[in-house]
């Protein structure tokens, strides 16, 4: 049990913790965070104004079946230039996004939300407020840690999609020339890539001895996955990934983990005050 002086310490200790670190700590992770946020738009110049677009080449140590170049700008894939040889005949297939269109990256449009809705719960507590009790800094921290531990995920957690789903997106418009029947696309982001999947299909037979089993969700499918669409089955008969490193992605997920580390410290100092004597943060 501390002394009355030893309390009367810790209390003055406690109230500069309130009133001094923890809005230096809150001023530190909306520094990073803006920062963080401002990688999921970078301005096309100094001077601010539109989103400028970044070229990414294609490549993979496995294959060479697919190779392109995919132009971003921001959340939005303006432009996916691909090359396909098809490996039963060798035949090479080009298509590329129309130029009218645009596919939306939901991954990275979720991030960047999260990223802002945790800069909104720090700045409604600006340095004139005051912190009365350890459980108000504790209810911020883990705000504020909801919001980018959601952010990262949505980073390093593509989401599972069957078959028929990627089959019926609006992905399979974008191209012209139009894809053909048998090839599916689908990009998703992981980490700090930009990745791109490309199905090839056979069509199942009405008379095939093969035990019909549709495939369920996945980030990405393996040859012999099954499925149905349009009153039509299918087998995935070969699977290409290719992916590109996006630098501020990375910046971003790194934002995130200083982020989140500083949030646990500063509940580990209020936590640590609380097991010292009988002040209760709950």
């Amino acid at each position: 049990m501390a002394s009355a002086a030893e309390r009367a310490v810790l209390e003055e200790e406690f109230k500069w913790l309130l009133q001094e670190e923890v809005h230096a700590v809150l001023k530190q992770l909306q520094d990073i965070l803006k920062e963080a946020a401002h990688r999921f738009a970078l301005p096309a110049s100094s001077s601010g104004g539109a989103v400028k677009q970044e070229n990414f080449v294609l490549g993979t140590s496995g294959t060479d079946q697919v190779k392109g170049v995919l132009t971003l700008q921001g959340d939005a894939l303006c432009q996916a230039d691909v090359n396909l040889k098809m490996p039963r005949n060798n035949q090479l297939l080009h298509f590329a996004f129309r130029e009218d269109k645009q596919w939306k990256l939901q991954q990275i449009q979720d991030a960047r939300n999260h990223v802002n809705q945790a800069i909104y719960l720090l700045m409604n507590r600006d340095v004139n407020y005051q912190f009365k009790t350890g459980s108000e800094v504790l209810k911020l921290m883990d705000a504020v840690m909801l919001q980018l531990s959601r952010a990262r995920n949505r980073l390093t957690t593509p989401a599972t999609l069957t078959l028929p789903e990627i089959a019926s997106s609006g992905l399979t418009k974008m191209f012209t020339p139009a894809l053909p029947p048998d090839v599916l696309v689908n990009f998703y982001i992981n980490l700090n890539k930009l990745c791109l999947t490309v199905y090839q299909l056979h069509v199942l037979q009405p008379n095939t001895t093969k035990n019909f089993k549709p495939a369920g969700g996945s980030i990405l499918h393996n040859p012999g996955a099954m499925f149905e669409f349009g009153n039509q089955r299918y087998e995935v008969s070969h699977v290409h990934k290719v992916e590109c490193v996006v630098p501020w992605l990375n910046d971003a997920l790194v934002f995130f983990t200083v982020s989140l580390q500083l949030c646990q410290q500063l509940k580990d100092k209020i936590s640590v005050f609380s097991s010292y004597w009988n002040y209760r943060p709950y």
